[in-house]
């Protein structure tokens, strides 16, 4: 078992001495600004057990904002690399001192997201949500910010003309890609199949016309069957999947553009279908990770979370530090893109 770094592994692996840590953690005597940086950094390297109080010492004289975050499904990989990124994301910012407030939304009802985003924005400084566009969502998002509080969308947007930003990937773009993918790999045209979490999430329906308009225009030959709903879940995204693979003979590429990628993925390896059809999926997790190994994947459209959310966290800081300069708008990310042979 690894013993905890002490005070004299933080002196050395930041090039100072324990006297000058000491300074820093408790404030005896003023240290340089960038000694107390260079400090809180080596801490931050090597996982020292004080990084709260050093990054409370060294950013003392900084404004202090809580920012809410409201995700979905807590149970998923994704979600849970997302809430990780964006408490690194507000850790290592250096504008100001940051709270995360992250919170999971127990269903995708409107009712329940709403009761969590407002929950959440009475605790925050600004709040970003991921979630459907419903009605409702919209008003609520419009009392918030009338309370002084700026609300921002992730991944798929919301209450376009209220809230103040959209960061996320471009998804008309993953959506052409996916089908781009499924055209270039496949042996011969066929028909294709593409799930989406629900019609209410615009960046699924955002890719869903990215994915058909690309095939109509660059691939006739292949038919595009009707859109399934999957609700984001595995089982469904299963059984809809072996009922295709046994009803279309000719069905040669599916594309999930948002949860319930595992359901696909376990539904053609049950199949025996391996290589024989082209499936692009929507982030690289575990599981997706695997079946590209597997050569069950073909390919998997992710979002730089990293990226995402220290531009997330800068768009936050200055909706509310500077108001009057922050101006409504897309912040698109550009999206990686894993095939078998780069994982």
């Amino acid at each position: 078992m690894a013993t905890r770094p002490t005070i004299s592994d933080l002196a050395r692996a930041a090039g100072v001495s324990v006297a000058t840590v000491d300074r820093v953690l408790n404030g005896r005597h003023r240290v340089r600004e960038e000694t107390a940086r260079r400090v809180y950094d080596a801490a931050n390297a090597i996982g020292y057990h004080a990084i709260g109080l050093l990054r409370q010492r060294v950013f003392q004289d900084l404004p202090q904002y809580r920012l809410g975050f409201v995700l979905q499904r807590p149970q998923q990989h994704f979600y849970q690399a997302f809430a990780q990124e964006l408490k690194v994301a507000c850790n290592n910012n250096r504008t100001a001192r940051l709270i995360p407030q992250i919170a999971f939304a127990e269903m995708q009802t409107q009712s329940a997201i709403v009761e969590t985003l407002y929950r959440t924005a009475q605790m925050s400084d600004a709040v970003a949500v991921v979630s459907p566009d419903y009605a409702g969502l919209s008003i609520t998002v419009d009392e918030i910010k009338r309370k002084g509080i700026p609300v921002f969308s992730l991944l798929s947007d919301i209450a376009s003309g209220i809230r103040d930003g959209y960061v996320g990937l471009n998804n008309r773009k993953a959506g052409r890609t996916a089908a781009w993918m499924i055209a270039r790999g496949a042996k011969s045209p066929g028909k294709v199949a593409i799930f989406v979490g629900s019609h209410r999430f615009t960046g699924h329906e955002l890719r869903e016309v990215g994915f058909q308009s690309y095939l109509r225009e660059h691939a006739p030959g292949f038919e595009v069957l009707d859109t399934f709903v999957n609700l984001e879940t595995s089982e469904i995204t299963h059984e809809t999947t072996v009922n295709l693979l046994n009803e279309h003979p000719d069905l040669v590429g599916l594309y999930i553009a948002g949860g319930g990628m595992e359901g696909a993925i376990s539904a053609i390896r049950e199949e025996g279908f391996p290589r024989k059809l082209q499936l692009v999926v929507n982030e690289l997790t575990p599981e997706s990770r695997n079946a590209l190994s597997q050569d069950i994947v073909t390919m998997a459209i992710h979002t730089p979370l990293p990226a995402l959310c220290r531009e997330l966290v800068a768009l936050m800081i200055t909706a509310m530090s500077k108001p009057k300069t922050a101006v409504p708008g897309q912040t698109f990310l550009p999206f990686d893109i894993y095939l078998p042979e780069n994982i």
